[in-house]
C-alpha cells in the first residue's frame, strides 16, 4: 500500500521514547514533532547516543512510542497490534542496517527473497525481480556467495536488493556506512540517492557521516533525543 501523496509520508506530534533502567527512565527521544513529505531524501545527523537509532526503531515499527502521535505511510503506528506492525514492516518500509543483518547460511539471491517469501509470494514470481536488482546493483556474479564470502560493500548491497524487494514507500537507512571505508560508503550513499532521484523513493538516512550532506533535500539534527539545528 502506498501512502496518500497528500498527507507527510511520516508525522510524528511529542512523540517520546523513555527506556526503564532499572528504578531510572533514559530518555531516548524527548517530545519530536516531525513531518516529511513524500519523495524527499532526508538526511538524519546526529552523533551516537543522540537519538537516531531509536527514532529510526520507531519509524520502522520495531520499537513503540512511550507516548505522542507517529504515522508512517498512512499507518498509525501508536497503537497498532503486532499483526499490523509485522505487516507495516513487510510492505510500507524497507530498512538497511549498519550490521547487515543477512542471513548467514542463504546465499545473495535467497537473502533477497526472503522479505518477500515472508510477504507470501512466490519464488517463481519474486526471483525474476531479485536478479534484477542484484544485476542493477553490480551482484550478478555473486548471486550464489554466501555473506561470509562477499566484501562489506557487497553485503550493504545485498542489504539494500533485499529492502528494496517488497517495492516499499520508505527507505529507512541505519549508519549504512558505518561498517564501510569511505569508497564504498560513497557508493551505497549514491545508491540510495539513485533510488530517491530516480526511482522517487522517499529515503531517510540517519547517519554522523559527511557523505550524504551534498544530496539531501531535507536535513534535521538530533542531539540528546531532541531535535537541533545543525550547522
Amino acid at each position: 500500500m502506498k501512502p496518500d501523496t497528500l498527507q507527510p509520508v511520516i508525522f510524528a506530534r511529542a512523540l517520546t521514547r523513555i527506556y526503564s533502567l532499572g528504578t531510572s527512565e533514559v530518555i531516548g527521544i524527548n517530545q519530536i514533532d516531525l513531518e516529511i513529505e513524500a519523495g524527499e531524501l532526508v538526511l538524519l545527523k546526529g552523533e551516537s547516543g543522540s537519538g537516531k537509532s531509536t527514532l529510526l526503531s520507531l519509524l520502522a515499527g520495531l520499537d513503540r512510542p512511550t507516548r505522542g502521535e507517529l504515522r508512517v505511510g498512512g499507518h498509525s503506528l501508536n497503537d497498532a497490534p503486532d499483526s499490523q506492525l509485522t505487516h507495516f514492516r513487510r510492505r510500507v518500509v524497507g530498512i538497511v542496517f549498519q550490521s547487515f543483518n543477512l542471513l548467514p547460511t542463504l546465499n545473495t539471491l535467497e537473502n533477497v527473497c526472503l522479505p518477500a517469501l515472508l510477504n507470501e509470494k512466490s519464488i517463481a514470481e519474486i526471483r525474476p525481480k531479485a536478479m534484477e536488482l542484484l544485476q542493477w546493483l553490480g551482484l550478478k556474479n555473486r548471486l550464489d556467495h554466501l555473506p561470509a564470502q562477499l566484501s562489506g560493500g557487497e553485503m550493504q548491497r545485498t542489504a539494500i536488493a533485499r529492502a528494496l524487494i517488497n517495492d516499499p514507500a520508505i527507505i529507512l537507512a541505519d549508519e549504512p556506512t558505518g561498517n564501510l571505508d569511505s569508497r564504498n560508503g560513497q557508493i551505497v550513499i549514491d545508491l540510495l540517492a539513485d533510488l530517491n532521484r530516480k526511482r522517487n523513493f522517499t529515503v531517510l538516512i540517519a547517519t554522523h557521516s559527511t557523505l550524504a550532506d551534498e544530496i539531501a533535500s531535507v536535513k534535521i539534527g538530533l542531539k540528546d533525543g531532541m531535535l537541533t539545528d545543525l550547522p
